[in-house]
């Protein structure tokens, strides 16, 4: 089949590509810019603008599905702009696929859609987290709005789903890890709160199979089409515990230090203050959105993606962690 993947050049983006390429599919992707990795694999890349109606629509042109992956993340940045990509960026494939008689579209949505806070998810589904209320990162409302957007699309001869994978990482990532790594040989990283907050957290390989499940179900009709899932490996453990497996991994130094979580929220308040008042580079090293999202319990059932569409993580946790050890080079 003739497949588009938004955003193939990012970390599970080239996991997409790679994954339908191998399944025999001809894969073109669009990206803001070039990646050689998707030259290689034989994959077709279209530069553009996700705001840019007619450029989506040029790209997703001769296409049978599209795996929308690409928004703009990230803890820091105006509303506007993550409105632009997350929010307008959707309903422009949306509106492609309407146009060109696309009939399965597979989104790649968020956890934090349903953040509350510091309101724990325990075993959560679809079925029993509602979505967020007084979201204060525009990612995450963002991606709120556009996950309802996507979802509201399925009928007629669209189908839809929605994926929400928690915490991706693996070989490949360049961003996660690579920051995590920088701030532990830098002495600048703490757990926040006890660190005993149980979370998901999803390997590269795993995130990529749920959404080749999903699209090999995808119908409109099928149990899946029109609903949202979580994705994880379905392995939770203490956020300390993962978080110094993955600096164990690449060969950077445990963190000990803690942070009481209401001091971090308030560095977080501080840090968004000052990134606004005055003209700082890059990101804060801490929001009120990140303090909350790390002292907070996050873990899921993945008994509906199981059932719905066949998803079963294939690679543990600890099989992960030696994958990424063997990989890593900085």
């Amino acid at each position: 089949m003739k497949l588009l993947v938004t955003g193939g050049g990012g970390f599970l983006g080239q996991a997409l590509c790679r994954g339908l390429v191998e399944r025999g599919h001809e894969v073109r992707s669009f990206n803001r810019g070039h990646y050689p990795a998707l030259d290689v694999i034989g994959v077709r890349q279209l530069q553009g603008d996700l705001a840019d109606r007619a450029a989506v629509l040029a790209a997703a042109h001769g296409c049978e599905a599209i795996f929308h992956n690409a928004a703009k993340a990230g803890a820091w940045g105006s509303y506007d702009s993550y409105h632009r990509a997350n929010v307008v960026g959707t309903d422009n494939v949306i509106a492609a696929c309407r146009a060109h008689g696309i009939a399965r579209l597979v989104y790649t949505s968020s956890p934090s859609v349903t953040h509350r806070a510091t309101h724990p998810v325990a075993n959560g589904t679809a079925e029993n987290v509602p979505y967020g209320e007084h979201v204060k990162a525009p990612y995450a409302a963002t991606k709120t709005i556009a996950e309802r957007a996507v979802l509201a699309a399925n009928g007629g001869d669209l189908a839809t789903i929605a994926l929400r994978p928690r915490l991706i990482w693996g070989p490949g990532d360049q961003q996660l890890l690579p920051r995590l790594v920088e701030r532990a040989r830098a002495g600048r990283l703490r757990i926040v709160g006890s660190g005993d907050n149980l979370i998901d957290t999803t390997y590269i390989d795993n995130a990529a199979q749920a959404h080749f499940d999903a699209f090999e179900h995808l119908r409109f009709g099928a149990a899946c089409a029109g609903r949202a899932y979580f994705i994880s490996n379905g392995e939770p453990r203490r956020a300390r515990d993962i978080i110094n497996a993955l600096l164990h991994a690449a060969g950077a130094p445990a963190v000990t230090g803690h942070v009481p979580f209401r001091l971090a929220y308030a560095i977080g308040a501080g840090c968004e203050a000052a990134w606004t008042l005055l003209p700082l580079r890059g990101e804060p090293p801490l929001t009120r959105f990140l303090a909350e999202q790390l002292a907070t319990t996050h873990w899921y059932d993945m008994t509906p993606a199981m059932r719905d569409f066949g998803y079963t993580p294939r690679v543990t946790i600890d099989e992960g962690l030696a994958r990424l050890a063997a990989s890593w080079t900085r």
